[in-house]
């Protein structure tokens, strides 16, 4: 996806492009990269998703909203959010790190993520943000259920699983990728019972099994339509 397409996604033509150029850019890529925009870019999703939940879910408590903010900012959300927008295609990366995959590792477009919309901030203000934001959230604010609050993936397969009286998952991983400061780690998620085969990316074992957890679980609730 071209530079165009992007901005037509998140529904902003930036005024300065060069600003969106940084928010693409990796810090593999040179001095002038997209840290400094995705640490405001944090502090901006943070604000606006928890504005959202306070709107959208009256009765939740405090602890509540703030167990669904945090399952919504993490790092495979951010994750989802950047893969649906393409971003990968749009990265200016090193040469080590196209080398090793760095256009599609979980955390790289996290991070790019969290710069674009600081980008959007910095270039069109708080209100031009929170619209992009709220836009690309939709479907995982549509998709959200209060009553799993707290619950990672692996708990919520694993309760699933329970329930069919099906052995638990196998986890394994199957790669690693990066340099070893900046690792990837690719695992799998096996449920022989039903045939389940998922895998998953993260910056650490932990994550990569909570991803590939994600998309086992919502493999399983599309065959069974378990709600």
């Amino acid at each position: 996806m071209d530079r165009e397409r992007l901005q037509q996604h998140i529904g902003y033509r930036f005024s300065r492009p060069e600003l969106l150029s940084r928010a693409l850019t990796h810090r593999s890529h040179g001095a002038l990269h997209n840290e400094r925009l995705e640490f405001l870019g944090d502090a901006i999703l943070n604000c606006v998703v928890a504005a959202e939940l306070f709107e959208r879910f009256a009765g939740l408590s405090e602890g509540e909203l703030s167990r669904l903010r945090a399952h919504l900012v993490r790092e495979e959300s951010l994750h989802q959010v950047a893969q649906t927008l393409g971003l990968g295609d749009t990265l200016q990366l090193g040469e080590g790190e196209l080398k090793s995959g760095g256009f599609a590792r979980p955390s790289i477009l996290a991070d790019a993520f969290e710069a674009l919309i600081g980008a959007v901030f910095v270039d069109g203000g708080f209100s031009t943000a929170r619209d992009a934001i709220c836009r690309l959230y939709e479907p995982l604010l549509e998709g959200l259920d209060p009553k799993a609050l707290g619950k990672d993936p692996k708990t919520l397969l694993q309760e699933l699983l329970q329930a069919k009286k099906i052995a638990l998952p196998q986890y394994s991983v199957v790669a690693t990728h990066g340099a070893a400061h900046s690792q990837d780690f690719e695992v799998e998620c096996l449920i022989p019972q039903l045939s389940v085969r998922a895998t998953g990316n993260g910056s650490s074992r932990k994550n990569a099994e909570q991803e590939a957890a994600m998309h086992a679980f919502e493999q399983i609730r599309r065959r069974t339509g378990v709600p």
